[in-house]
């Protein structure tokens, strides 16, 4: 079922009663009467076509949906950080920081521009902030606006992750996995992780946006993708994020086949005389370049091309003497090929770390845990396959 038909009282009050094990007490800790509470109870029930909880003398006894939601919905209350706010305020909010404009929002959410605007207005009035203002024909979120928006995506994130928890007790699991693919990770370990997955969980969605680790970052910590997977940074990106190393990568040299420096054993001098393809300064493929000459004591050669693309980097290889520096997994299918030829190695030492990064609060489902165990397993098959 969809998010947006719950009632955010309603399930305050059902964690209220998973928490404290009776509807008195409940309806005292959301300001609720008794009859409403167990009012509420019965439509969440009959939402969700399944017994909360076990009625007795004594008090109410959560039933295995109830204890799985329970936490989820606390989360997203949490996230959320006000009792004054309604769903269809949540939902608005985070149609118009989507569309950039009520028009926008409309599009993507299918409510009305009117109902938009007034949930909004109302959202900011309950909140007692400004959420957005007009640039131009579009809307803007204010840094208070922004604030409220990733709340509400993360709280939606921990209530979707719930209803799939609860769906998955009545048969196969279900669900999705939102995934943010950085360039390593897209050659051999993701691929082997979500066959292995989808073989096992064949009911569970995956998503998967691509994209390096800035334009991934956000989306993370906004609840719009679950995990990160590719080269790790150091130092971390804050303390809202855990990174957990999976392997090791040692980029090497490459070049095209027929490169000026093929099969002659160059030593850093001759690599530093040609031109180079590398990734933006920061990154950490660029770090490593960077070290590599830095500890020789050696200028760096001239990068006139920065990219991170690999599509890009090998088309531009096979047509000029530029260099690059890869992970020979990038390029498997054009090394056999024999299109590009490895010139020489890194030195012993500098290597990059491959890992997931997820955010600090978060906890993943039944599924997603078993996704991370066997991305965790396709990482030990790689090690061992390049002993």
């Amino acid at each position: 079922m969809s998010i947006w038909l719950l009632n955010l009282r309603h399930l305050a009050a059902l964690a209220a009663i998973v928490r404290l094990g009776s509807i008195s007490a409940a309806a005292r800790a959301v300001a609720l009467t008794q009859p409403a509470v167990t009012q509420a109870l019965a439509k969440l029930e009959a939402a969700l076509g399944l017994r909360l909880f076990d009625r007795r003398p004594d008090g109410m006894v959560a039933t295995p949906a109830a204890r799985l939601l329970a936490p989820r919905i606390e989360a997203a209350l949490v996230h959320i950080g006000s009792r004054r706010v309604t769903m269809a305020q949540v939902r608005a909010l985070i149609a118009v920081a989507d569309g950039g404009s009520y028009a926008g929002a409309s599009a993507l959410s299918g409510l009305a521009p009117p109902s938009l605007h007034r949930a909004v207005g109302d959202l900011g009035l309950a909140l007692g902030r400004s959420l957005v203002e007009r640039r131009g024909r579009g809307l803007m979120l204010t840094s208070a606006g922004r604030r409220t928006a990733r709340g509400f995506r993360l709280a939606r994130a921990e209530l979707l992750a719930g209803l799939g928890e609860v769906a998955g007790l009545a048969g196969p699991a279900v669900g999705r996995i939102a995934i943010g693919a950085m360039p390593l990770s897209r050659a051999r370990l993701l691929p082997q992780a979500v066959a292995a997955f989808h073989r096992l969980y064949p009911e569970v969605a995956i998503a998967i946006a691509e994209g390096s680790h800035v334009e991934l970052i956000e989306p993370l910590r906004d609840g719009e993708i679950d995990m990160m997977i590719g080269a790790l940074r150091h130092p971390s990106p804050g303390p809202d994020v855990v990174q957990v190393a999976l392997m090791h990568d040692r980029p090497v040299v490459l070049a095209r086949a027929g490169h000026p420096l093929a099969e002659t054993a160059p030593d850093l001098a001759a690599i530093a005389s040609y031109p180079w393809i590398v990734s933006a300064p920061g990154t950490p493929l660029r770090g490593q370049w960077e070290a590599m000459f830095d500890a020789a004591g050696m200028a760096r050669p001239p990068v006139p091309i920065e990219s991170g693309s690999v599509m890009i980097i090998r088309g531009l290889l096979r047509g000029g003497d530029f260099l690059t520096l890869l992970s020979p997994d990038q390029v498997a299918s054009e090394l056999v090929a024999g299109w590009l030829v490895q010139i020489a190695e890194m030195p012993p030492g500098l290597r990059r770390t491959i890992g997931v990064t997820t955010r600090a609060d978060w906890t993943p489902t039944a599924p997603q845990r078993a996704f991370l165990a066997l991305l965790k397993a396709a990482a030990e098959t790689s090690i061992r396959q390049n002993l």
